[in-house]
């Protein structure tokens, strides 16, 4: 037995959207769950996505019907169950004379609109760039364009709304908590975990464990649970660039690069656009990726081959980078290697079960985390059946179509706050942004970018930030509109702050 030992069903290694998400759907089936995360939830793959649940058009060209389809479906039932956090967009996919010929994206965006069952969203149709808005800022050259459909995400703020809907039901969310050890011991597995803030250790006893530790998946199976990795990851850093806003409509582009890959320029945090992503192969530790001065380069380059207005790295505001545990260690290109995932599943004479994810995306990971638990219905007893593709997560009980009428009432209800603020504090909490702001009648201490103390607090107390980089950079952007000087006075804040 172990010093300080709690015992539980189930025990999640990694904060990430499958961890958080298989952290829900099992609480929320009536196991007692615990997740450890060794650092803060999302802070690694999961909040450098390119915030998009999207089928993955370019994926078509592999033939990856199969998981198209899946995340196609999947797309429009996050969408009804997050309206605050995703959004419906339409990207502008521009004809490239020397690309990818018409007929091809017109069969291609065919399919994507009938492919998964396509309900919500509306349909493919074709621009003229001449005397729609959204040629107005790209190259006289560009003359016709297709426009489709797909939903922009929060990333973070998905994990984070996971998680909580997960405690919610009874799950604890340990975060800074890092596995060393995780053994089977008798009818359960014994895990000795590490705070990372007070370097204590304790025990944790489980009757099965889930290792969704990302790009670190293979290194939890070897030095924590001491079984060899067989199936091998290919890891693959993502890079974005963020600059002011490029265009003046809410539309995205999607443009076709000269050497095959894609890049998206989205509309960001309302006064920015996002840049990205890059395809990398990328060596050390998934926690030190960075953009490098070549990728945003590359992105630079990229998109001004499209834009009226060159885009320089005097323009880049805030860059970020992640890396992809991609379920294929073949020689393809990594922009070619597959985005699916699978499960490994290892047990002990039918009882005390791992399962090891390996892989996935954003679009499905609902999808993975239901099957996860799925799995588990074999050596756990389960109260319920699947249960989330009706259950809104925290903040968004309402309709997709009601979401404008939110926001008007939460300025009324708040009016010191500006209309822009109020847009953005609903656009995180929905329906919970009266809870975050509570009795406040004024504006009280405003840490810059919008950031409220009120809000601080909930975060801290309810979402589990302790840092500045918890605070700004993933469960809210206000660090693009902070000066250095704010920063550090929110720093000493939180040093102050008693969680």
């Amino acid at each position: 037995m172990g010093e300080n030992e709690q015992e539980f069903d189930l025990l999640i290694i990694g904060g990430g959207v499958n961890g958080a998400g298989i952290a829900r759907d099992a609480a929320g089936r009536g196991l007692n769950v615990v997740l450890c995360e060794m650092d803060d939830l999302a802070s690694a793959t999961s909040s450098a996505s390119t915030k998009l649940f999207h089928g993955g058009l370019r994926y078509l060209e592999q033939y990856a019907f199969r998981l198209v389809r899946k995340a196609l479906r999947e797309r429009e039932v996050l969408l009804g169950n997050m309206p605050h956090i995703a959004r419906p967009m339409r990207f502008v996919l521009p004809f490239t004379p020397g690309a990818r010929p018409a007929w091809l994206l017109r069969l291609g965006l065919f399919i994507y609109d009938h492919l998964g069952g396509r309900r919500l969203l509306p349909p493919t149709r074709t621009l003229d760039l001449t005397v729609d808005p959204a040629g107005r800022v790209l190259r006289p050259g560009f003359r016709k364009a297709f426009e489709f459909s797909d939903v922009a995400v929060d990333d973070a703020r998905l994990v984070v709304l996971n998680a909580r809907d997960a405690a919610d039901r009874g799950a604890s969310i340990l975060t800074r908590t890092r596995v060393i050890a995780a053994r089977r011991d008798g009818e359960r597995w014994q895990v000795e975990v590490e705070n990372r803030r007070t370097r204590k250790r304790r025990f944790l006893g489980a009757r099965a464990v889930v290792n969704a530790a990302g790009p670190w998946v293979n290194q939890v199976l070897e030095a924590a649970v001491g079984q060899p990795a067989n199936d091998p990851i290919r890891l693959v850093r993502g890079s974005h660039i963020v600059t002011a806003r490029l265009f003046d409509h809410n539309r995205a582009y999607f443009f076709q690069n000269a050497d095959g890959r894609i890049i998206f320029a989205i509309p960001y945090q309302q006064d920015f656009t996002l840049i990205g992503t890059t395809d990398r192969d990328h060596a050390g530790d998934p926690a030190s990726a960075t953009c490098t001065a070549s990728e945003a380069e590359y992105l630079c380059s990229a998109a001004s081959e499209y834009f009226r207005e060159p885009i320089r790295a005097d323009d880049i505001v805030w860059s970020f980078a992640g890396v992809r545990p991609l379920d294929d260690a073949g020689d393809k290109n990594p922009s070619e290697a597959s985005r699916d995932y699978h499960l490994e599943i290892a047990d002990a004479d039918g009882a005390l079960p791992l399962i090891s994810v390996y892989g996935g995306k954003i679009t499905t990971y609902r999808k993975l985390a239901e099957q996860v638990v799925g799995a588990l219905g074999r050596y756990l007893p389960l109260n319920a059946a699947d249960w989330t593709s009706n259950a809104p997560l925290p903040g968004g009980d309402f309709m997709i179509d009601q979401r404008e009428a939110q926001i008007v009432r939460l300025h009324a209800d708040y009016p010191f706050l500006t209309r822009r603020n109020a847009e953005r504090l609903f656009s995180g909490y929905g329906t919970q942004s009266w809870r975050v702001l509570g009795d406040i009648d004024d504006v009280a201490e405003d840490f810059g970018g919008g950031l409220l103390e009120a809000e601080l607090r909930w975060l801290c107390d309810h979402e589990w930030a302790e840092t500045v980089d918890d605070v700004i950079w993933r469960r809210t952007k206000c660090g693009l509109r902070m000066s250095a000087d704010e920063i550090t006075r929110l720093a000493g804040w939180l040093a102050d702050h008693d969680p």
